[in-house]
């Protein structure tokens, strides 16, 4: 359902609680308020894209695909703050598939914005072992050090960490080829 019939759907069944309660009709209209706050509420928050989430943290990528391709162009269907989300999201789904082309996913949603700090630390720490999977070190040295900075409460830092870890390792081999 486009975003502007979400909106007004939401108003109208709001009105339509404020006559009821005009009329008399309490328990209609507790139902209609509850009604609306859902229909205005789904504006802000994408079902699909909540229910994509719930299925990337079951680890069921088929469904959590299939949410996705529900939004079909999301420059119409999602609210401007949910564009770097979306392609988030499509980021994650691709990488388990082909890791070298979801980095045009997360670049975009790097480019259109995140407001929270460890979605973007995800995005950069994803692109940094991307960069590694190219042995290029130091682009994956910067996406490194700037998902380091972005997550500021610690959540990823055993990823991280390990991240660190292996392009250690990734010195140690190219050190082995050369003698």
């Amino acid at each position: 359902m486009p975003n502007f019939i979400r909106l007004i759907a939401g108003f109208a069944l709001l009105g339509g609680a404020v006559a009821l309660f005009i009329f008399g009709l309490w328990p209609w209209g507790i139902i209609a308020i509850l009604l609306g706050i859902i229909v205005l509420v789904t504006y802000f928050f994408n079902e699909n894209m909540l229910l994509a989430q719930w299925f990337l943290r079951k680890d069921n990528m088929p469904k959590a695909q299939q949410f996705l391709n529900r939004i079909t162009n999301y420059e119409s269907q999602l609210i401007k703050v949910q564009h770097g989300y979306y392609n988030l999201l499509v980021g994650l789904i691709e990488s388990r598939t082909s890791p070298m082309k979801s980095e045009k996913y997360f670049k975009a949603a790097l480019s259109l914005g995140m407001q929270m700090d460890h979605n973007v630390a995800l995005a950069k720490l994803s692109l940094a072992g991307i960069a590694m999977a190219k042995r290029n070190k130091r682009e994956a040295t910067m996406y490194l050090a700037d998902a380091k900075k972005a997550d500021k409460n610690k959540l990823l830092a055993d990823q991280i960490k390990q991240m660190k870890d292996q392009m250690g390792m990734m010195d140690k081999q190219q050190q082995v080829r050369y003698r």
